[in-house]
């Protein structure tokens, strides 16, 4: 037993020591020098701020053509570039109509008249002898068509184009007093008689309709009979044409009739401009 045993461990001395693992054993392999490669490309970015091309949120919130831009005060619309092309025109159609306006308080009408103003609505009130006439008319729809097709076909461009003139329909009501009815009449400019000067004996306004009303009552009554004038009697009606200009309404109340309307429709209308200028600036 002594012997075997002392055999073996001979032979274990006389073997060589076991190989260490080859990556313990070597040292770390430099890298091999060669060009040096480019950086790997970032991953596409889906955000909003790349998406803006590199511009950041200001290229982003920047308005296309035709579109709404952003909201630039507290009133909640919008603010778009034709907005402030739109308000920059009315700024200047403003300033042009003042530069044209001819009467920058309402001209007065001879005779007496007393002038109330509501709006576009206007009343002249005169008192007679026991007798109350009220003329009432409103500017709007009061302007007629300057020119037609042929005329503008005829006009050359140099030529200035006429003065824009309101004529109203106007209504006359006469009341007298301890009466419990009030007459009124309907009158308008006919077309083919405003401007003709050179013809006094022509009247240029005409009563179209003739009616009776209670008297203080603010809503006529469409069962009351009313007159026209188309059908009627020529003398009759030369009568009624007397009885309004006994009380003020001829011709020369309706040329002042024709100023103030125009005065008063061109003031409306410069304050209609101001008006929107301020909607679309949102002022």
């Amino acid at each position: 037993m002594l012997l075997a045993r002392a055999l073996r461990a001979a032979a274990a001395a006389a073997l060589p020591a076991p190989r260490p693992l080859l990556a313990a054993a070597l040292p770390p392999r430099a890298p091999r020098p060669g060009p040096a490669l480019p950086a790997p490309a970032p991953a596409p970015a889906r955000s909003l701020w790349q998406l803006g091309g590199g511009g950041g949120r200001a290229a982003l919130l920047r308005p296309r053509r035709g579109s709404a831009g952003s909201v630039s005060c507290g009133c909640g619309g919008l603010h778009t570039e034709g907005d402030k092309a739109f308000a920059q025109f009315l700024a200047d159609e403003i300033k042009e109509e003042k530069k044209i306006q001819k009467h920058k308080a309402l001209p007065k009408v001879s005779g007496g008249w007393e002038l109330e103003v509501h709006g576009t609505e206007a009343k002249l009130l005169r008192k007679v002898a026991g007798e109350r006439i009220t003329v009432t008319f409103n500017i709007n729809n009061s302007i007629p068509p300057s020119v037609d097709e042929e005329t503008q076909e005829v006009q050359k461009p140099d030529e200035q184009e006429p003065d824009i003139t309101s004529t109203p329909n106007f209504v006359v009501e006469v009341v007298k007093d301890d009466t419990k009815q009030t007459l009124v009449l309907d009158c308008h400019y006919p077309e083919d008689e405003v401007g003709h000067e050179g013809e006094e004996e022509s009247d240029i306004f005409t009563i179209r309709e003739v009616s009776f009303q209670p008297t203080g009552e603010a809503d006529w009554k469409d069962t009351n009979y009313t007159l026209n004038t188309d059908s009627l009697d020529w003398a009759l009606y030369d009568h009624l044409m007397d009885f309004l200009a006994d009380r003020g309404v001829d011709n020369a109340f309706a040329d002042e009739l024709i100023e103030l309307s125009t005065a008063l429709e061109h003031q409306e209308y410069i304050k209609f401009l101001e008006d929107l200028k301020s909607f679309v600036k949102c002022q």
